[in-house]
């Protein structure tokens, strides 16, 4: 658990680092890069085709799912996803993770909804810590060039239809 947290913590502060560093910030897909906490993510990312539109204009708002995050579900889970015949799903569940606009922490309130590109609501919480859905958000209004990044703990599921 304090392995856990440690690496959480050296990646969110590569992350904020690299956002930081700089005249200019990055955009939202090589502040990712950079903080080298969000391996998985790119990977997901590039296998989706969603390089290009998280490197656009935006603004957007990420909830950055660590390398942690996505090694916490199920066996197997990553591998099946980045294969090209789930593309589709993957797609899915990457833009589950992505609202239009910049939300900064500052925005949530108890109980908000919000509409992500993906077409489902996400919920947040602010009860135990600013929480989207059933995931926590670990670092909060990590800003990039074209929009925001909350470093979350879980990976988030969109509802099934």
């Amino acid at each position: 658990m304090l392995r856990k947290l440690m690496l959480t913590t050296t990646a969110t502060l590569l992350l904020a680092g690299a956002a930081l560093a700089g005249e200019q910030k990055a955009d939202i897909v090589d502040t990712a890069v950079a903080a080298g906490g969000f391996k998985t993510l790119v990977a997901a990312v590039e296998a989706a085709g969603l390089v290009d539109t998280l490197k656009g204009k935006g603004p957007f708002t990420v909830f950055a799912p660590t390398d942690a995050a996505f090694a916490a579900l199920p066996a197997g889970t990553v591998e099946t996803l980045l294969k090209p015949e789930n593309k589709d799903q993957l797609v899915g569940i990457l833009t589950y993770h992505v609202v239009p606009g910049a939300v900064k922490s500052s925005d949530l309130s108890e109980g908000m909804t919000a509409a992500t590109v993906q077409g489902a609501p996400v919920t947040f919480s602010l009860k135990d810590g600013a929480m989207i859905n059933d995931a926590k958000i670990t670092t909060a209004d990590i800003e990039a060039s074209n929009g925001v990044i909350h470093v979350i703990d879980k990976v988030i599921m969109p509802p099934a239809n």
